[in-house]
């Protein structure tokens, strides 16, 4: 069974918050929406659940009509950014909540809950009051909640976004560990998420959505390896891909002072408002390197975060150890030029280190 939308519009204001938007998902797939805050995402879960209409467009499922089934009706199953349980009930009784409005026998209903337990980790918490839980075992308790309906389309809009670190870490490798046991073989699963880290590591089909509008389609590492417009090269890497000016002549790229031999990749480029781009991860400290001037230091985990300038060039840096720096310390740094990307003057890529090109 296949989830086929075409042409999906929905604009209640000036903006757009579904422009055009076509897709088709088939069972037994994970894919993931990543886009920025405010580009359609959870818009489009709730159409897709029924929660919202959208202007144009249609969307068929199983070879019907999905817009004209009302919500109750439709076989979808919703995880939330919030925490979304009953306070007044326990971990059991939560989860099995649907089960009771379908009027299922009890012996099925505890058969069903137990399975959904042991799926997201919780057997053992059955008897728990949701308040004795933390927020990463309230969240698992809405996912099993969602998982014992058996529902053909489940929807996960962000469902990890309001997790400290560490435990989105955690509930993350678990989510994976959940998806690759088999749980999706009839099952469409459809993940939202602002984190292109999250995106890779769970490796399905993604689309980039921004402002309401696909940017594009693929596996996660085609997104990640061939990003087919700046935009989306900035959505697709945190922190965003460096973009940087530059004159692309005689196989030199130059930029404040700088210059660097092009990569073969690069080589044959000729300048027409060419601009390169490069991974925080792809430039590195070298003290023989070109001297920055460093506006910003950010201590992320393990990583440190370098905001550097050099004239009218601004990078991003990642540096895989924690180091202490001061703003307009000067430092040296050099960049894994064979790794740069190429864009033209309308945004489009036209040369990547993987071979990848819009020409």
């Amino acid at each position: 069974m296949n989830l086929i939308a075409n042409n999906l519009t929905f604009k209640p204001s000036e903006e757009y918050h579904l422009n055009e938007v076509s897709f088709n998902f088939k069972e037994g797939n994970l894919y993931t929406i990543l886009g920025r805050t405010l580009s359609g995402k959870t818009t489009l879960l709730k159409t897709i659940a029924g929660l919202l209409t959208p202007d144009s467009g249609a969307i068929e499922f199983d070879g019907k009509d999905f817009l004209k089934v009302p919500v109750w009706q439709r076989n979808v199953a919703m995880v939330y950014q919030q925490f979304i349980n009953y306070p007044h009930l326990n971990v059991f009784e939560n989860i099995a909540f649907p089960l009771r409005q379908r009027k299922i026998d009890n012996e099925e209903i505890k058969n069903k809950v137990l399975d959904s337990l042991k799926s997201v980790g919780l057997v053992g918490y059955e008897n728990r009051k949701i308040q004795e839980l933390s927020g990463g075992q309230q969240q698992r308790v809405s996912l099993a909640r969602s998982l014992v309906k058996n529902a053909k389309i489940l929807l996960l809009d962000e469902p990890l976004v309001n997790l400290d670190y560490k435990l989105r870490e955690q509930l993350r490798e678990e989510f994976k560990s959940l998806f690759s046991r088999g749980l999706a073989d009839e099952t469409i699963l459809i993940y939202s998420t602002t984190d292109p880290r999250e995106t890779m590591e769970l490796n399905g089909e993604v689309i980039v959505l921004d402002e309401g509008k696909v940017l594009q389609v693929g596996p996660a590492k085609e997104i990640f390896e061939n990003p087919n417009s700046l935009k989306v090269a900035e959505i697709s890497n945190d922190p965003p891909m460096n973009i940087i000016e530059a004159d692309l002549s005689n196989n030199k790229i130059r930029f404040e002072g700088i210059e660097i031999k092009a990569p073969s990749h690069l080589s044959n480029l000729k300048d027409s408002g060419l601009k390169v781009g490069l991974r925080s991860s792809d430039i590195e400290l070298n003290e023989n390197g070109y001297e920055f001037e460093v506006e910003l230091a950010e201590i992320s985990g393990s990583e440190t975060l370098l905001h550097l300038k050099r004239g009218s060039i601004k990078i991003i840096i990642s540096i895989e150890e924690v180091l202490n720096f001061k703003i307009h310390d000067k430092i040296k740094i050099d960049f894994k030029i064979d790794r740069a990307y190429a864009f033209g003057a309308d945004g489009k890529l036209v040369s990547s280190p993987f071979g990848g090109n819009n020409g």
